[in-house]
């Protein structure tokens, strides 16, 4: 072996290996020819146009009060057991349906707050919270 020649076979390749290139791109089409007809296969609809307008008419809050003694107050006004059904259709009634917050005393029994539950669920009222005070340090 002499050393200061060079066989023919260690020559420098001046060209690119294709095949690796060609192995990635068809990997890339078999992806591409894979999920381009699942993108495809959506439900049409037809979407309706909305604006971006704030909404001026926000739905009245009504405060529903059960007080110690399990009496009711609609609004800070006493009413009687008799007309709260009658007070809570004409509410739910109104377009936006206002929101109903119920305040209950910690000492009325449970039984009162169900019959106000199922009176505004008889009604047809939707919007119902209850209203608590967060407890102290």
């Amino acid at each position: 072996m002499a050393f200061g020649t060079q066989d023919d076979t260690d020559e420098v390749m001046n060209e690119i290996n294709m095949t690796p290139l060609v192995d990635v791109m068809l990997v890339l089409l078999i992806i591409f020819i894979i999920t381009v007809p699942v993108m495809k296969h959506a439900v049409d609809i037809d979407l309706p146009q909305a604006s971006s307008q704030q909404q001026q008419d926000r739905p009245q809050t009504i405060r529903l009060s059960i007080d110690a003694q399990g009496q009711y107050f609609w609004n800070e006004r006493r009413v009687d057991d008799a007309a709260l059904p009658g007070l809570l259709a004409a509410a739910a009634a109104r377009m936006p349906q206002p929101d109903l917050r119920i305040h209950g005393d910690r000492n009325v029994r449970y039984e009162r707050v169900a019959q106000v539950l199922s009176a505004a669920q008889q009604a047809g009222v939707r919007k119902i919270g209850f209203i608590t005070e967060p407890k102290g340090p």
